[in-house]
């Protein structure tokens, strides 16, 4: 039976199964951490938190309270820290070999890694193991790639599928299915939390990746034909050489105004990541903390209306594109959109204004997935496993490297200022903001030379493209 082009229900379920267990991870581990420094009982009541019950209390519940939210910040600084090393290693080598072996090695992999995560989850919760454990789960994990490799690989597939603006339409609606497919998740964790307690989402989430396991296996089709066994190279040294021989030719085969224009790029792509990254892998905690003092209820449903800045973005991306904006104009008003959306959530002290924060976010998105089509078009067709493996690898890398930061800085402030890292967050946004502007004066000269490629581009036929092609395609303008 021939399978088909479309890894967008793999990323559709993969996104639902993961945000279903996600926000609920750091409030397990929350619970877990009480149940280990008080001797007690987590409260759960339907109307309070635990910190508002800790402010009608006396002194020592609220230094209960505050060493919680440390162990809570430093136990995710130990997770994040520990899988760094495998995962980066194995996204860049995974999802720059799939430009040999086919990019499905770079999508079924990770999904083996996320399901033994998730089993690792279940156990722990049913059986009520050290919830230490879970740091050895996560490392895991990172073992088979993670998140990096997957989408890595997923952005690639779209590369193989698509040129032209139908790129960048394409790349930003998976960014848009990973957010709106997130919030659907994440909206229903705390009346399933209620309802089943920690166990039911986590089966929940294992079903589901094992779906989506069985489709990338047996019905995607693979985009990329791998060798023969007999070319195929069982060395895994020899790997490893070809893996940093093609990120090597991407850069050696472009122009010096191409190659410096893709590396500013992926300089805007990191130092943007590195805030937007920072920033919301504290969100939940920080709600939790008083004065917001916000139950599960409301976690769930300011992580789905975290979500529809994905839908708003994709939005944006689509009218923008139509409207023949620039492409750095987008990734400019992206940029924007976090910092002054970090600057609300610093100063929200209620449930409605920290609501409210998220709606200067909703064009916080954009910029991830115009970079990605941006630099997409400067390489070869055959190059972009080596280019999809290197933004994976910056991603992981920045996501991890971000996360040890802002959960140090967050223990640190907690007590005095717990919102510090969320100005932090906006402060640097200003790095990218001033890169931009070197671009604009880099890429005038690559854009003028693209203008008349990427029109044609754009009325090229839309069957599949052949991915062992060497000359670059499918260009659009830069600022145009």
């Amino acid at each position: 039976m021939k399978g088909l082009y479309l890894v967008e229900p793999v990323v559709a379920l993969y996104a639902f199964s993961a945000y279903l267990t996600y926000p609920l991870v750091q409030q397990y581990v929350y619970r877990r951490l009480w149940q280990q420094l008080t001797n007690s009982t987590y409260p759960v009541s339907d109307n309070t938190s635990t910190c508002a019950r800790a402010n009608a209390s006396d002194g020592r519940n609220r230094t209960y309270f505050q060493e919680v939210q440390e162990q809570a910040s430093l136990f995710s600084l130990y997770s994040q820290v520990l899988s760094a090393v495998p995962s980066l290693l194995v996204t860049l080598l995974l999802v720059a070999y799939s430009d040999r072996a086919g990019r499905k090695v770079a999508i079924v992999l990770p999904l083996v890694g996320t399901l033994l995560y998730t089993l690792s989850l279940l156990a722990v919760s049913y059986l009520n193991l050290n919830v230490y454990l879970l740091v050895g789960a996560t490392l895991l994990s990172a073992l088979f790639g993670g998140l990096g490799t997957f989408l890595g690989g997923c952005f690639a597939y779209v590369a193989d599928l698509s040129g032209g603006r139908r790129m960048t339409l394409r790349i930003a609606a998976l960014d848009m299915m990973i957010g709106l497919l997130s919030g659907v998740a994440s909206l229903s964790t705390g009346y399933f939390l209620r309802a089943a307690g920690f166990d039911g989402p986590f089966l929940t989430s294992a079903v589901c990746q094992v779906l989506v396991l069985l489709y990338a296996i047996f019905i995607l089709e693979e985009t990329v034909t791998p060798p023969d066994a007999g070319a195929a190279d069982p060395d895994g040294r020899s790997a490893v050489r070809q893996m940093f021989s093609a990120i090597y030719r991407m850069f050696a085969s472009t122009g010096p105004k191409r190659r410096t224009l893709l590396v500013l790029l992926i300089f805007i792509f990191t130092s943007f990541s590195f805030a937007y990254m920072g920033s919301f892998s504290l969100l939940v905690l920080y709600e939790l903390n008083e004065p917001l003092c916000w139950t599960e209820i409301l976690i769930g449903y300011g992580t789905a209306l975290s979500a529809t800045i994905f839908l708003f973005s994709f939005a944006g991306v689509a009218a923008f594109t139509y409207c023949g904006a620039p492409q750095l104009l987008m990734v400019l008003m992206g940029i924007l959109s976090l910092a002054v959306g970090t600057t609300v959530v610093a100063f929200s002290k209620t449930t409605l204004m920290i609501f409210l924060a998220r709606v200067p976010m909703f064009l916080s998105i954009m910029p991830f997935s115009v970079l990605r089509s941006m630099m997409s078009k400067i390489i070869c067709k055959s190059e972009q496993g080596a280019l999809f493996a290197l933004l994976s690898f910056a991603e992981v890398l920045t996501i991890n490297v971000s996360a040890a930061v802002f959960n140090t800085v967050y223990a640190a402030t907690v007590a005095w200022c717990p919102a510090f890292v969320f100005l932090l967050a906006a402060g640097l946004c200003v790095i990218p903001t001033a890169l931009l502007g070197v671009v604009c004066a880099t890429g005038a000269d690559v854009a003028a030379e693209d203008e008349a490629e990427a029109e044609a581009a754009d009325d090229e036929s839309e069957e599949r493209p052949q991915v062992d092609k060497d000359a670059p395609e499918d260009r659009d303008p830069l600022l145009s």
